[in-house]
Formats: C-alpha cells, structure tokens, sequence
C-alpha cells in the first residue's frame, strides 16, 4: 500500500445524451471523512451513489464534490394558456369604458404571467437513467484522478517524513555520545551539588543528602528517553514503510516524540545536551506538522 495526503484537486466532465455535465472535487485535512456534495435540483439519485463510492476510496478528508448539469440542444415549446387568456380578454371587455385608459396591447397582453408557457421538451426515464449512470460514472474517474493526486503528494510527505525520522535518529545518536553522559562527567557534577548541599546547611543529615544524590542521578539520566526515541521512530519507519492510512497512528508516535524530547531536553545537565534537545523539539514539530497532512 502507499501513502495518501489528504489534500488534492479533481476535474471531470462530459456529456450524456441531451446532458452535459461536471464534476468538481476537492479534499482538505479532517480527523474523518467528511463529504459535502453538491448537485442540482432534480439530481438527488445520484447522491447515495456518489457517498458509496466515495467512502470505498477515502478513508480521512473533508471532500467537497460540486456537480452542474445542464441540458443542451432541447427544442423550447410556446404555448398560449386560452383558459388564462380567455379570462384576461373577458376582464378586459368588462373594463371597457370604465377606465379612463389606452387600449391594451398584444404584446402587453402576452407578457401577463401566466398567459404564455414555454418548456421544454419532456425527458424519458430512460433518458435521465442513462444520463444518472454517465455522471455517477464521471464521479468515479474524477474520484480516481483525486486519489492518484493524494497518492503522489503522499510520496512526497513520505520521504519528508522519513527525513525527519533520520534527523531524529542522528540527535538522539549526538545525545548517546554526549561528553555529559559520561560516568566521570556526573560523578563530577553530583560532587559539585553535594559539596554546595553540605555548605549551605549547618547540620548534615547523611539520609537527606543519599536521597538528593539519588534524585540528582535520576534525572542526569537520559537512557530510557533514548531508548523510547529510538522505538518511536523505528515504529513510524515501519508504518511509512507500510503505506496505506497512517496518519492517525503516526499522530499518537508524534505526540510520543514529543514527549520524551521534552522530558530529554528537561533533563539535560550541560549546555550541549541543552541545545540538542531543543534542536530535536524542533524537528519531532516538524514531523508532526507534516503527519497532519496524511490519510
């Protein structure tokens, strides 16, 4: 399987008998499927089909589909309503000679609402049946094109991704090899504490100081914040790798991520694991900037 963005473009159009007709579609970025369909009056039949297909294809975007239809090459009817102007002429004699006006003319006769008819000319069911299938047919080339595009741009987030990921791996490596990790380093740095610890207080409480030696080298350790970083990450490698829809998990590595970055950078103890911490925060954000945009 291969890796879908959310975001993409589509155009179809074509002509079906007396019909011709076009397909718009477009996808944005939502936690779900979400599709807002659009058809003219009249064209309701098509909806569940077009849903049905939509939703076989899509697993995650907000999805606008417009469809117009217009009807070409229909000869247009007049007719003269007699009933209505019967009435209108009789109306007419009987204010002949009341009303201090000119006479009516034929023209504003014919333009009274309702005296005239136009129409076209009426459909067969056979003839909107074959013009529904043309474009519930149109509907699924033009879903077709939105998803070969989604699919390019998610080829391209891919290797975006796995960029982020091989960035990550190096920091985290930068942080494995920190001088300040070394035994010696902290050693030292814990004799600098407990030596300002003794000085600062007059009485020494041996229990007191044990539990602050244990804290202090508690937290100067990184080790399971680098050994989770390096699962994360092997964990969204195998699900770029796998393709398909992934975003949603490769959302919850990204918050992971951020995470031990977080906790990482809160616990460095020199000014190098400081800056390569932050320099990660940096990158897991931008990985999890991208991963928004996949299906």
């Amino acid at each position: 399987m291969v890796l879908s963005s959310m975001t993409g473009f589509a155009r179809g159009q074509g002509v079906a008998g007396a019909y011709a007709w076009t397909w718009e579609i477009k996808s944005v970025n939502a936690k779900g499927l979400d599709l807002r369909l659009r058809v003219p009056p009249g064209w309701d039949a098509i909806e569940a089909q077009a849903r049905a297909r939509a939703a076989e294809k899509l697993s995650r975007g907000t999805v606008y589909a417009n469809l117009t239809v217009d009807r070409k090459g229909v000869v247009s009817t007049v007719k003269v309503n007699e009933p209505i102007l019967a009435a209108v002429l009789a109306t007419l004699k009987n204010l002949d000679g009341k009303i201090d006006a000119a006479k009516p003319s034929l023209d504003g006769i014919l333009s009274l609402k309702g005296v005239i008819d136009v129409s076209e000319t009426d459909e067969s069911e056979q003839e909107r049946k074959s013009a529904e299938t043309a474009i519930v047919a149109g509907f699924e080339r033009a879903l077709a094109d939105l998803v070969a595009m989604r699919r390019q741009e998610g080829a391209t987030l891919g290797a975006l991704l796995n960029a982020r990921l091989a960035d990550i791996g190096t920091l985290a490596a930068r942080a494995e090899a920190a001088p300040g990790r070394k035994p010696e380093a902290i050693k030292a740095r814990l004799a600098e504490q407990v030596a300002a610890l003794i000085g600062a207080s007059d009485r020494f409480d041996s229990d007191r100081l044990y539990q602050e030696a244990i804290l202090l080298a508690t937290k100067a350790d990184i080790r399971e914040e680098l050994d989770r970083l390096a699962s994360h990450v092997t964990q969204a490698k195998k699900l770029l790798a796998d393709g398909g829809p992934a975003g949603r998990r490769l959302d919850f590595l990204a918050q992971e991520l951020n995470r031990e970055s977080n906790t990482l950078t809160a616990k460095a103890n020199d000014a190098e694991l400081t800056n390569i911490g932050l320099e990660l925060k940096s990158v897991v954000e931008q990985f999890r900037e991208q991963v928004q945009n996949l299906e």
